[in-house]
């Protein structure tokens, strides 16, 4: 299931129940650039975890992605290749990151 939370938002006690499973602080889960954290002065480490996650149910975009859930637990999965732990099985090989970077070879094994 994928939750598009920029459209739908997040309710708080979802929220919650993800860091949780996740072992999340909201600071933890705080998307830091590419968001308007540092406009709403969110970046000051004395920020409480109650106006974060305030921010968070306003500003959607704040909570750092992907969270993936999966039998096998809950991540934020930064880096992107961190999903690969969670999945039951590996896709095909080759897969390469965006930038290049091979994580499965041609024979299905996990090189990062």
């Amino acid at each position: 299931m994928i939750i598009e939370y920029l459209k739908t938002g997040w309710t708080r006690p979802y929220l919650l129940a993800l860091f949780a499973a996740a072992n999340l602080t909201p600071r933890a889960a705080l998307r830091e650039t590419k968001s308007p954290a540092q406009d709403l002065g969110l970046l000051d480490d004395g920020v409480p975890d109650e106006t974060l996650l305030a921010a968070m149910m306003v500003h959607p975009v704040l909570v750092n992605r992907p969270i993936v859930c999966t039998p096998r637990g809950v991540k934020l999965c930064r880096p992107s290749e961190t999903v690969l732990d969670l999945l039951d099985h590996l896709p095909p090989g080759p897969l390469t990151k965006e930038d290049g970077q091979l994580l499965i070879d041609a024979q299905g094994r996990r090189v990062a």
